[in-house]
C-alpha cells in the first residue's frame, strides 16, 4: 500500500458540516481512483448529526421525527457529533476487495488506540466494531429491579428502548455492565476505494444515542473513552496516537484480493 496521508478537517468550532465531508469524500475519492492522490484519511468532527445506512429500519430512526442522512454506506443508523473522532479512509484496495479484511484493520488500529490509553477492548463476533465487553450475563444487575429472566429485550420483538427510559438507554450499558461500542465502523466501496470508516466515541455526550437504536442493536450500548477510563480524554490527546495506529495497520498490511471460491462440477 501506497504511504497514507491524514488530511485534519476540523475539530470543535471548526466541526465539519456531514454534507461538506460527504462532498469531500466523494472529491477524493475520484482523485484516488485516478492516481492523483495517494491513500488518504480524512479525520474530523461533525456537528451533531444522524446517519443512516442503507440497512436502516424505520423503527431504528428518532421517534421525534429529528432529521436522518441517509447514506451510501453499509450498516444501520448511528450519530455523529462534538467529542467523537470521525475518521474516513479513502484507500484504493486490490480487487476484488476483500471488504471483511478492511474493517479488521480499521477494528486493529482502534482497538490498538484503546489500549494505549489503558482501556481493553475487542470485537464481538457478528457485530462490526470496537467493543468494551460487558460482565457475563449472570452477573449482572438486574434491569430495572427484574430478574434478568424477565427482562424484556429477551422476550418481546417489540419492545423499544426509546421508550422505557434510562434502565434501557443505550448511553447507560456500562453502568448495566452490559457490551458496549465505543467505535462505530460502516463503509463503502466503489471501484475498488473505500469511502467513509469510523467514528471512536472520545468524550461525546452518548445520550445523544438514546433517541436511535444505535447500528439496530437493542441487547447492547455505547461506551466513550473518558466515560470508562473515568477521566476526561480529548480529541486533541487521541488524534496523533489514531494517525499513528492507522498507519501502521494500513501501511503494512499485506493487501490481498477477496478469495473468490470456484464452482465446482
Amino acid at each position: 500500500m501506497s504511504e497514507l496521508r491524514f488530511v485534519r478537517m476540523g475539530f470543535g468550532p471548526d466541526a465539519v458540516e456531514y454534507q461538506e465531508a460527504w462532498d469531500e469524500q466523494r472529491r477524493v475519492h475520484a482523485a484516488r481512483f485516478e492516481d492523483e492522490i495517494p491513500d488518504t484519511v480524512l479525520l474530523l468532527e461533525h456537528p451533531p448529526v444522524y446517519t443512516a445506512g442503507r440497512r436502516t429500519a424505520d423503527n431504528e430512526r428518532p421517534l421525534d421525527g429529528t432529521p436522518v442522512v441517509d447514506v451510501d454506506r453499509g450498516g444501520k443508523i448511528t450519530w455523529h457529533g462534538p467529542g467523537q473522532l470521525v475518521g474516513y479512509p479513502i484507500q484504493k484496495l486490490p480487487r476484488p476487495v476483500d471488504v471483511v479484511a478492511h474493517v479488521r484493520r480499521l477494528e486493529e488500529a482502534l482497538i490498538r488506540t484503546c489500549a494505549e490509553f489503558g482501556l481493553e477492548t475487542s470485537r464481538v463476533e457478528g457485530r462490526s466494531g470496537v467493543w468494551v465487553l460487558g460482565d457475563p450475563v449472570e452477573r449482572r444487575p438486574a434491569v430495572g429491579g427484574l430478574a434478568l429472566d424477565f427482562d424484556p429485550r429477551l422476550t418481546d420483538e417489540e419492545f423499544d428502548p426509546r421508550l422505557n427510559g434510562p434502565e434501557y438507554a443505550p448511553s447507560n450499558a456500562g453502568q448495566r455492565r452490559e457490551d458496549r461500542k465505543i467505535a462505530a465502523i460502516g463503509i463503502r466501496v466503489a471501484k475498488g476505494v473505500t469511502m467513509h470508516g469510523f467514528a471512536l466515541n472520545v468524550n461525546p455526550d452518548n445520550k445523544w444515542f438514546d433517541r436511535i437504536i444505535p447500528c439496530g442493536i437493542r441487547d447492547a450500548g455505547v461506551a466513550s473513552l473518558a466515560a470508562e477510563l473515568g477521566r476526561d480524554v480529548t480529541i486533541d490527546e487521541v488524534l496523533p496516537v489514531v494517525e499513528r495506529h492507522l498507519k501502521d495497520v494500513l501501511e503494512n498490511a499485506d493487501l490481498k484480493p477477496r478469495e473468490i471460491e470456484k464452482a465446482t462440477a
